[in-house]
């Protein structure tokens, strides 16, 4: 009995099923990658009073923390980067509702953490704290657990015939074969061709590619100091520590509501063809709420500053990776993720330190902000103007990709045609020879009269 067509073959993604106990795994995952970082802000004021140490200074605390997120293979990069990727692997047709719902963990998890870290300040210290906070971090692990594998639908089957045509194979094969040795040329090309498949450089000639990393590199220098310095920034124009945490928690729950809403717009066909235009627009926004933060004088110029700023956010976050995807394909996101997010890094690592090298020098947090804002406006400028070429370009090489087709078309059918008219012309070969004998005797009388 033949074995099924489908055996061991991969099943495409399911887009349910089990998928979304996957992504409730990567919600908790990813909230806790992002939002760890990011909550620790509160303590920021004590620390630097503790350690006697200046702005910039303390931000490297969280800028490592993300910058190692990003481009390392530890710590809480082993949380992120494993709960992307499973995703894409489980949806196709609703990935981008489920992205969404997976980074809206981040700030369900920001949400949670501000209001309790400043309870656990007050009760334990920042050193308490930070030890509670570990334990908690623990349940990352269960979250980890529900990553299932897809396997293949059906194992391969073998038929007897199969095994008794191996056995026979490995009877008449023989015993002394020369060992092939490898140069360390070869040697050299193996390992070349293994780092090539979990990161693939060939996308460094793809011009999607090459365009979404050169924007986001350029997006990270501001997306990550304004909401690090959000609740310090509270705290120095003298509001209380409960109100400056609570503005994170503001920020998170509007973030919270935006992130799968812009999962559900992404996914409509009015957006989707066009998505990269969508994520352009947010980034730009988020700029803009970085730009106008300075003109909130008191609590409540910051309550409406956090809510657009969690809007625009979130907006940015369900679209990160679904946009990056879109680019490249399922096939190869894996390696793209790894390239861009050790790319990304460098600018991640720089953004909070630098943003605190501006308020020490200045003293004033409006220049942070403005320096964030400019970044981001320039990035999602630059991404948008050069998707709008990518755009163009991809409706070109379409075009002619189709007139090449439509050409070989027309050739194969010219040839096609000119075979059958010589086929036609050689089956009538015999029916004409009457015809010719005749026509050559005719020319014979003719020179014959000629000769006389």
């Amino acid at each position: 009995m033949p074995p099924p067509a489908n055996a061991g073959r991969a099943p495409g993604p399911p887009d349910g099923g089990w998928g979304w106990v996957v992504v409730f795994g990567a919600f908790v995952s990813i909230g806790f990658a992002y939002a760890f970082p990011k909550g620790i802000a509160i303590f920021y004021k004590e620390i630097q009073d503790f350690f006697g140490t200046s702005y910039s200074e303390i931000a490297w605390v969280s800028s490592i923390m993300l910058a190692t997120t990003y481009g390392a293979g530890f710590g809480l990069a082993l949380n992120l980067q494993p709960s992307v990727i499973i995703i894409g692997k489980y949806f196709l047709k609703r990935r981008p509702i489920a992205n969404g719902l997976a980074m809206a963990g981040s700030p369900v998890m920001l949400c949670t953490l501000a209001p309790l870290n400043q309870f656990l300040f007050d009760n334990f210290g920042w050193r308490g704290s930070f030890l509670i906070l570990g334990a908690i971090l623990l349940n990352c692990c269960v979250a980890g657990a529900l990553f299932r594998p897809i396997k293949a639908a059906t194992a391969s089957v073998k038929t007897p015939k199969e095994e008794v045509t191996k056995d026979a194979m490995e009877m008449n094969s023989p015993t002394n074969v020369p060992v092939e040795i490898k140069t360390e040329e070869e040697g050299g090309k193996d390992c070349c061709e293994k780092i090539n498949q979990y990161l693939d450089f060939s996308l460094f000639k793809h011009r999607g590619f090459l365009i979404y990393l050169i924007g986001n590199v350029l997006m990270f220098l501001g997306f990550f100091a304004p909401i690090v310095f959000l609740a310090p920034y509270a705290k120095h124009i003298g509001i209380d520590e409960y109100s400056s945490a609570f503005l994170l928690s503001i920020l998170a729950i509007v973030d919270m509501i935006a992130r799968p809403t812009t999962g559900i717009v992404a996914n409509s066909k009015w957006v989707r063809p066009r998505i990269q235009y969508f994520f352009s627009f947010s980034i730009a926004f988020n700029g803009t709420c970085h730009l106008l933060c300075p003109l909130a004088s008191n609590y409540m110029g910051l309550v409406v500053y956090s809510i657009f700023f969690g809007l625009a956010f979130g907006m940015v976050c369900a679209m990160l990776f679904e946009t990056l995807m879109d680019l490249v394909g399922a096939a190869r996101f894996t390696s793209a993720v790894g390239l861009v997010t050790i790319a990304e890094c460098c600018t991640i690592l720089l953004g909070p330190p630098i943003g605190g090298t501006l308020i020490d020098t200045f003293g004033d947090y409006k220049y942070m902000f403005i320096k964030c804002g400019a970044v981001m406006v320039l990035a999602g400028t630059f991404l948008f103007i050069m998707n709008y070429y990518n755009y163009r370009m991809l409706a070109k090489e379409e075009k002619e990709r189709k007139a090449k087709e439509e050409d070989s078309k027309s050739v194969r059918t010219e040839n096609k045609g000119r075979n059958n008219w010589d086929k036609e012309t050689i089956q009538d070969g015999p029916e004409l020879e009457p015809l010719k004998e005749e026509l050559e005797g005719i020319k014979k009388e003719v020179n014959g009269t000629n000769e006389v």
